[in-house]
């Protein structure tokens, strides 16, 4: 079992994603994708080796791998994290339309 650790920018993006569900969408849909989001990255705590590589990969030395999540049949978000031994590190959370991520995203 592995340890899921989500850094500050991580955090910060998963509540900036859920003021703008809440403010464009509902407040219902926004605590749904809220807690789905949570939910699903806890699950990276067991075979977090079954999600992709991420396009931003060549970033890290080890790389980095991408978990998609939506809350209907289309994912809207990418969870970007990294593995170290036994521990997940969730650096970034982003909308699929937005441009990969740079170095400078990762600071």
């Amino acid at each position: 079992m592995y340890r899921v650790i989500i850094t500050g920018p991580a955090k910060r993006d998963i509540q900036s994603a859920h003021d703008w569900w809440a403010e464009n969408r509902s407040v219902e849909q926004a605590h749904r994708w809220y807690l789905g989001i949570h939910e699903a990255i806890t699950s990276l705590k067991q075979m977090p080796q079954r999600c992709s590589h991420a396009t931003e990969q060549d970033l890290l030395e080890q790389g980095f791998r991408q978990m998609l999540f939506g809350l209907g049949r289309h994912p809207t978000h990418r969870v970007v994290f990294a593995m170290d031994g036994k521990e997940v590190v969730v650096l970034r959370v982003r909308h699929v339309a937005q441009d990969v991520l740079t170095s400078e995203d990762l600071e």
